[in-house]
């Protein structure tokens, strides 16, 4: 597994396990479990989710079958619009890790920016709260572009680690990318596949065959050697397995051209500028 380092020293594993969508049954328990014993280290789920329980059963299930202790797994959950307020955070960060069955999250995301700066700032001060008193080890942002971080960094003492957005080959985002290297943040993917909406695109295909893998591995590694964080999700075993397979090959500046070609400007979701949480 390949990691990264985030500004205060702590490390994040560059490939995880997405559940968005992802029912709160016992798929979900077995996509979670297999995915540790498959040699994933980082799982990410969020409230709105509503899938916590499961994900949470899958960790427990998964360390016990392999002997890897909490400390070997980066679990990443998400505060949503209901508990914005500085006042209402630790409350909701309670809630979540008390669903998970953990003692504390690696990496506690304010999930929309929302359209009121003035509780979008009051918020990450709630967000400060648990860092300061060390019961979340990391605290970043989600779907935040580059005026969000401009309001949120002009007020604020902590600044986020990290900004989970939407990033595939159709809608690469190089703006704010640029934008989140300059302030030393670092960008993750969700949704890397499009909602498998980009799996059969051509060039990724033709690459595919080229290196001897799959459109989805392709893409992973793209995701990587732009160094973003990615989290592709399945509940489906082979593919749990496959999207981990992408650390015997390299896409060769060429084909990351290729790749970065085919950028649209294309979204699949919300725009972050007016997304209110209906």
């Amino acid at each position: 597994m390949d990691y990264i380092e985030f500004y205060n020293g702590n490390q994040m594993p560059m490939l995880g396990l997405g559940t968005f969508r992802v029912e709160n049954d016992d798929t979900c328990k077995e996509a979670v479990k297999h995915a540790i014993e498959s040699g994933y280290r980082s799982i990410d789920t969020a409230k709105v989710y509503g899938n916590e329980e499961q994900v949470g059963q899958g960790i427990k299930e998964g360390l016990e079958s392999t002997g890897l202790n909490r400390e070997d797994i980066f679990v990443t959950s998400k505060l949503f619009f209901e508990d914005f307020g500085r006042k209402n955070v630790a409350q909701a960060y309670e809630t979540s890790i008390q669903k998970l069955g953990l003692d504390y999250l690696d990496l506690y995301l304010v999930h929309w920016p929302g359209t009121n700066e003035a509780i979008m700032i009051d918020t990450w001060k709630g967000m400060e709260d648990l860092y300061k008193d060390n019961k979340v080890k990391n605290i970043g942002v989600s779907n935040f572009n580059p005026d969000h971080f401009e309001a949120l960094l002009a007020q604020v003492s902590i600044k986020p680690v990290i900004n989970q957005v939407e990033f595939h080959p159709y809608f690469t985002q190089e703006k704010l990318r640029k934008y989140l290297e300059a302030q030393n943040i670092y960008m993750e993917s969700w949704s890397p596949f499009m909602n498998a909406q980009i799996l059969n695109d051509e060039t990724l295909n033709e690459i595919g065959k080229e290196v001897n893998k799959s459109a989805a591995q392709v893409i992973i590694k793209w995701n990587m050697q732009h160094n973003v964080v990615v989290i592709p999700k399945s509940v489906t075993s082979s593919r749990i397995e496959e999207n981990i397979d992408v650390f015997d090959f390299e896409l060769s500046a060429e084909q990351m051209k290729r790749i970065d070609d085919l950028n649209k400007d294309q979204r699949i979701g919300p725009d972050p500028d007016t997304f209110e949480g209906q």
